[in-house]
């Protein structure tokens, strides 16, 4: 049991500094408020994040995921491979250009999409691959890539959790056809909601800025069917702010992460495990629980160690996916994914933890080993 004098370390903590604050109060009084130049400048500025690729801001990472599979063509009779272990956006997404959702498991090792899996769900109808770098860890995309080229298709990254991940020196986003990020409050940097698509294509760039903007690039001139999902000033003026911490914060958590990495002892748990060459950005540090998992997050929670479990549910068995797949006799063999869903907890790795916060952490979940 947590000390009366100790404070709960929560699982996550969202920051919103004075600079923040700052720089929305700024665009405020400026009046010019939407799709102005502070979002110009966080685009062109995100752009050194994926080695110059073109960058397109939107209002959330959700909206990234399903306009750039709109600027792509992708659509009714297309399938796209997702992994099931994931934020349901991911899927969500293809879902709502019309595109089918073939299902595939993940590595035991990484929780990312497994490229064997991803080459054996591959038919005549499949037009993309969406890797998901899930919890800031790099997915495969050394191998993922060369199975998209080999079979002459598209590869679209959820990258929302994996801002400044990298694989053997390349960052996540400037793989595939185009990459897409969250600005959620609770993800590595944000800007109280929005989102940021890369790609290197300049047509695809160009579409999607159509895409965003009611399909309008000069006022009342449209050319194509669009939206609105356009990022506001005030969110990119603080994503700004936010981007420029970026780079301290990801090492902070890096270093959290290899503290408890080295000091977590326990039999029944499994730390993260990277692989060679890839940069995990820790969104969330993710053990493996082998036993009674609610008994450990309830021992956890009482030794005011904040905890969580993304994602429980895997995508192919929530409501909108398992009940049309079951109709239409699809039945997904997942075995890694169920399993990881029954046995992953995230653990506090923000860089606002202190010496003391990653010691207590450590010591409660070392206790895991007694009983359970």
């Amino acid at each position: 049991m947590a000390s009366i004098n100790e404070q709960p370390i929560p699982a996550a903590r969202p920051v919103i500094g004075e600079e923040e604050i700052e720089a929305a109060v700024r665009v405020l009084r400026t009046g010019r408020v939407v799709q102005g130049p502070e979002v110009a400048a966080f685009e062109e500025e995100f752009s050194k994040v994926v080695e110059g690729r073109h960058c397109v801001a939107v209002n959330s990472g959700t909206s990234a995921l399903h306009l750039l599979l709109m600027a792509m063509g992708i659509g009714p009779g297309d399938e796209v491979i997702v992994p099931s272990f994931s934020f349901a956006a991911s899927a969500n997404a293809v879902r709502l250009v019309g595109a089918d959702v073939v299902f595939v498991d993940v590595e035991a090792s990484s929780f990312n999409i497994d490229p064997a899996a991803v080459e054996a769900a591959i038919t005549p109808r499949t037009a993309a691959i969406m890797p998901v770098h899930i919890y800031g860890n790099p997915a495969a995309m050394d191998k993922i890539m060369a199975i998209a080229d080999k079979h002459k298709l598209a590869v679209v990254e959820d990258a929302c959790q994996a801002h400044a991940a990298a694989l053997n020196g390349t960052p996540v986003g400037a793989f595939g056809t185009g990459g897409t990020f969250s600005f959620y409050p609770t993800k590595n940097m944000h800007s109280l909601e929005g989102g940021m698509i890369s790609t290197a294509d300049a047509e695809i760039a160009r579409t999607l800025r159509l895409l965003r903007n009611q399909g309008m690039e000069q006022r009342y001139a449209n050319e194509i069917v669009g939206a609105n999902m356009r990022m506001t000033d005030v969110n990119a003026a603080i994503g700004r702010v936010q981007l420029g911490k970026l780079g301290g914060w990801t090492e902070k958590r890096i270093a959290n992460a290899a503290y408890l990495s080295e000091h977590i002892k326990a039999e029944n748990v499994v730390t993260p495990i990277v692989a060679e060459g890839a940069r995990h950005i820790y969104h969330q540090y993710t053990i493996r629980v082998k036993g009674d998992r609610d008994a450990a997050m309830a021992r956890l929670t009482e030794a005011g160690i904040g905890n969580a479990v993304y994602y429980p549910t895997p995508i192919h068995r929530l409501k909108p996916y398992w009940e049309p797949d079951q109709k239409a006799g699809r039945n997904w063999d997942l075995p890694e994914t169920e399993k990881a869903a029954a046995e992953v907890v995230s653990l506090p790795v923000h860089p606002s933890l202190s010496e003391s916060d990653l010691e207590r952490i450590v010591t409660a979940v070392n206790a895991l080993g007694e009983n359970l």
